[in-house]
This record gives structure tokens, C-alpha cells and sequence, in this order.
């Protein structure tokens, strides 16, 4: 069955009808020149009038270092209001800009600035005991180097800038995601393609003007281009945080009045580990409405624990590096679909579900396949890019799942990652939804590991709850049974450890963990 979003309810968001980023922090500027943006835990705050202005002057400093259009910049960044500022003064100059998360080092940032064939590199100098100029200027090749502070660099005459861009299809964004090998590559997007991305987000997301946002995620990770635009799309104030601490980002967002933010299940199991260490009847976040977020799957047991605890809702997202938003949930989705399912296709996003080359019907689990305005370009390696796309156009997602009767999408694991056992398929996530129930486990990641003789076995790896009882196999098996788990999904095998690998914005490292255990 095909899904054609173009009819899905909609809230009444201020949406615009530009095409290019800095038209859109232009034009909101223009309409909302006094309204509050930003501000960070240093103080700093900006209007949306200060953003553009500020904008313009770095791109005026940006451009004297010899940056413009056609310039290939990467930059790797920590979430500053600076970084946000140099995101839309290199979008103000037309260059293509490749952010990198700053926690990749040598090995993964070098094959990501050679992908990006970056002219010049942005670095924050000395981060958090790293050396991002010296890691920088150790890499293959040669290429500029600048260094962006907490306080971007600023030029007053911007009399000097070029013409501002002019909207075209052409590749401005190269964001990176892991490969089958481990090593990072690049999704090519054009202002469009995040446009329409932050637009479905914004319009099903159910924000409103008089929200107060919260940016806790590395604002290099493609979500951070995806706030910004929502920020700008919607006209709502957002709060700026450097590095996610769960005591003390829980006090900025109680003292800002934060309503809404994101980022991934791993935030939001964090701000319920917050919330348990409070006396019974204090709130954490009193404010505190919508969790929205991606990148990993959300467990059931999850958002029934936000709502009991934190008293706000989850409505957790569904998207990818090279299609940021594929599925959003509303807060107005009933509790079923939003503890159950990824939500709704974004308007403008046609989606299906295939095996064997043939479109499934409703319920039925196969690859999730999109077209459409949000769908990246291709990748920079142009082999990937034939590999990745049908001959009809259709961009496999590699994620297994199913659409339900109403219009909804429940994703149920990886095609990598789907364990074959004795000739059965079996989809991690659904043995980690019912694992992450059990009252003893915090964090779950269910994997297959080699067998000589299934083939694959069901491999269950577990962090434990403090002051909890560590649970055995057996007792794991024993309440996969109650819950009426057919017998050949139980897991063979337990692995406790202390803390469960991850990449990018908090997702599971599956690899990592195969590796360590398939030879033990």
C-alpha cells in the first residue's frame, strides 16, 4: 500500500512560502524583528531582528577570509548560538556547508572533510580537552582553517557581501552518516529538501508561536538544521545549551520556562532518571509539554513513563540523515498511536512498503521506501547513490516496518539488523520494546550473533537499573512468555554491561556490539 500524505491534518503553523534558508531568516526577521530567538546558559540572548543582523556581520567577516559562493566549508562545531549564527551567514554567502559532529576524531573526520572536498574547515579550537585546530590541520590535504569562539567573528560593513544567493536546486547541505563500514558518508541536501523536512515537522508537530524550545543535541547532527528552520518557520524562542547535563540542562530549562524540546530516547530516559531522584509531587520541568526527538527507536514503556512522571507528552519522530522527516506524530494522536507507532508521513512525502520487489498491504513488514520535497539529493559517492535509489526513484530506507489501517507507520528494526534464526525472520525492536519493560533493565539492544547451528542466535544486551536486582536469562525468558512472545524470538543468550555503545544522537551501536560479543 502507497501513502500519499498530501491530505494529513495540519496545525495552524506561520509557515512561509520561501524556498531558501536565508530568505526564511530574512522574511522572519522582517515579521518578527523583536520577538526573542535564542539564549544559552551564558546570558546571551538575540532577537530574531539581532539573529539576522548578526548573521549578515559574520558572514561579512566569513567572506573577508575569502569564504563565498561555491566555497565547500566543513565545520565542527559545538551547539552555540555562534554556530547558528555561522549556519546562516554561510547560507547568506551560498556556500555549501558540511557539518561534522564533534565527537568524531581523526579516522571519521578525515574521510568526512575528503567527502565534502572542503576548501575550508571551521573549528572551535580546544573543546572539551580536544584539539579540534591541531586534529584539523593534521588531516590529508590542505585547506583553510579558522577557529569560531563561543562570540563569532563580526564585520560592521557588510557592504562587501555578494548578492544574496538565489534559490536553486543546487547542493548546499552535505550531512554524514555511518556506513555499512563504520565510516562516515555524505547525504547531499539542497535548502529545499530541509525546508520541506522542518515545514512537516512544524505543521504535524503541533507547535505553536508560544512555545519556548530547547536545543540540547549536537546542533551538527542534521535535527540541528531542523530546529533552527522550525524556530524560524514557527517564530518561537529557543534555549541554546553547549552540552547536554541532565542536572543542570534540567535547571536552565525550568528557569526559561522551556515547553517544548528533543533529541532522542537516551534524552528522554535521561530527564526520567532526573525526575526519580525528586521527592514525590516535584515536578522537574513544570513547564515542560511535548518530547519530540529521533534517531532511535521509543520504546512503549518509555512514553508511558514520561506521561506518569514528567507529565508531558512524547511524540516521537521517524527520519534519517538523507530524509529528515519521514514520519511525525501529533501530541493530538491518541495514546495507542503515540506510544506504538512513528506517526504520519509529512505532507509531500509519498511512502511505501516493499518485499521481493512487490508493494505489501496494510500490516504487512517490509522495506520503507519515500519519494519526495525532503528526499536528499544523493550521496557524495556516486556508487552509493545508484545503490540506494530503486529504478523508479523511490529511496530505500533499509528500515523494516509496516503501515497500519490508519495511515500510521510502525517501524520494527533494521534489514541489517533483522536476526535470521532457523530460517525465521525476527525484528529486534519488538523483543527490546517488551525487554525495556522489565523493572530491573534501563537500556536494552537485541542483536543477532553467528550460530553454527540456527544460523543466527537472539542475543539480549542490557544495562541494569541502580538498586535493582540483575536479572538472569531465565528470568528475562520467563516474562517474554507472559507477554506472549512466540518461543522462537526468546533470547539464547544475556549480556550485561555497564553502559551500551552509541553513535551520533544517541543511537545504538549495533555493530560495535556484534563485534565484541560474536567472538566471546
Amino acid at each position: 500500500m502507497l501513502v500519499d500524505p498530501a491530505a494529513s491534518p495540519l496545525s495552524n503553523t506561520d509557515n512561509f512560502a520561501v524556498e531558501g534558508v536565508w530568505d526564511l531568516v530574512r522574511e522572519r526577521a522582517e515579521r518578527s524583528a523583536r520577538q526573542p530567538m535564542l539564549v544559552d546558559e551564558h546570558g546571551t540572548t538575540l532577537t530574531f531582528g539581532d539573529f539576522r543582523l548578526r548573521a549578515e556581520r559574520v558572514a561579512a567577516a566569513l567572506h573577508a577570509e575569502g569564504i563565498g559562493p561555491g566555497s565547500r566549508v566543513a565545520w565542527q562545531l559545538p551547539t552555540r548560538i555562534s554556530t547558528l549564527l555561522v549556519m546562516a551567514a554561510l547560507a547568506r554567502l551560498g556556500a555549501l556547508q558540511a557539518p561534522i559532529i564533534p565527537i568524531y576524531r581523526e579516522r571519521e573526520t578525515g574521510v568526512a572533510v575528503a567527502a565534502a572536498e572542503a576548501d575550508t574547515m571551521l573549528i572551535p579550537g580546544v573543546w572539551r580537552g580536544t584539539d579540534y585546530r591541531a586534529m584539523a590541520e593534521g588531516l590529508p590535504g590542505s585547506r583553510r582553517v579558522l577557529t569560531i569562539g563561543m562570540v563569532a567573528p563580526e564585520l560592521a560593513d557588510v557592504a562587501a557581501l555578494p548578492p544574496e544567493p538565489v534559490v536553486s536546486e543546487d547542493i548546499r547541505w552535505v550531512y554524514f552518516t555511518s556506513g555499512s563500514s563504520g565510516q562516515p558518508k555524505g547525504a547531499c541536501h539542497g535548502d529545499s529538501s530541509l525546508l520541506a523536512a522542518a515545514r512537516g515537522f512544524t505543521q504535524r508537530g503541533g507547535l505553536v508561536p508560544d512555545e519556548f524550545g530547547g536545543i540540547p543535541f549536537p546542533v551538527a547532527h542534521i535535527g540541528g538544521a531542523i530546529y533552527l528552520l522550525s524556530v524560524l518557520l514557527v517564530g518561537f524562542p529557543a534555549v541554546v545549551v553547549e552540552a547536554f547535563d541532565p542536572a543542570a540542562t534540567s535547571e536552565l530549562f525550568r528557569r526559561h520556562g522551556v515547553t517544548f524540546t528533543g533529541g532522542s530516547t537516551v534524552f528522554y530516559t535521561a530527564l526520567l532518571n532526573e525526575q526519580r531522584k525528586l521527592a514525590p509531587g516535584e515536578r522537574l520541568l513544570p513547564s515542560l509539554r511535548l518530547l519530540k526527538g529521533g534517531g532511535a527507536p521509543c520504546p512503549p514503556s518509555v512514553y508511558h513513563a514520561v506521561r506518569a512522571e514528567l507529565h508531558a507528552t512524547v511524540a516521537h519522530d521517524y527520519g534519517a540523515t538523507e530524509v529528515p522527516m519521514i514520519c511525525v506524530a501529533s501530541p493530538d494522536d491518541t495514546d495507542e498511536q503515540l506510544a506504538q507507532t512513528e506517526g504520519r508521513p509529512i505532507p509531500g512525502l509519498m511512502l511505501r512498503v516493499v518485499a521481493d520487489d512487490q508493494e505489501l498491504p496494510v500490516g504487512r513488514d517490509g522495506e520503507i521506501q519515500v519519494k519526495g520535497a525532503s528526499v536528499f539529493r544523493g550521496y557524495t559517492d556516486p556508487a552509493l547513490t545508484a545503490s540506494a535509489f530503486t529504478a523508479d526513484g523511490w529511496f530505500r530506507t533499509g528500515d523494516l516496518g509496516h503501515l497500519r489501517a490508519d495511515g500510521y507507520v510502525e517501524v520494527t528494526g533494521r534489514l541489517k539488523d533483522m536476526i535470521i534464526r532457523k530460517g525465521e525472520n525476527i525484528g529486534p525492536v519488538e523483543v527490546e520494546a517488551l525487554l525495556a519493560e522489565h523493572p530491573a533493565v534501563a537500556e536494552v539492544a537485541v542483536i543477532g550473533l553467528p550460530d553454527a547451528e540456527r544460523g543466527e542466535l537472539v542475543c539480549a544486551v542490557i544495562t541494569v537499573r541502580p538498586n535493582t536486582a540483575t536479572p538472569t536469562l531465565s528470568d528475562i525468558a520467563a516474562r517474554l512468555r507472559e507477554a506472549g512472545l512466540m518461543p522462537q524470538k526468546l533470547p539464547e543468550r544475556l549480556e550485561i554491561v555497564a553502559e551500551l555503545p552509541k553513535t551520533g544522537l544517541g543511537k545504538l551501536d549495533k555493530q560495535s556490539l556484534r563485534r565484541t560479543f560474536s567472538g566471546a
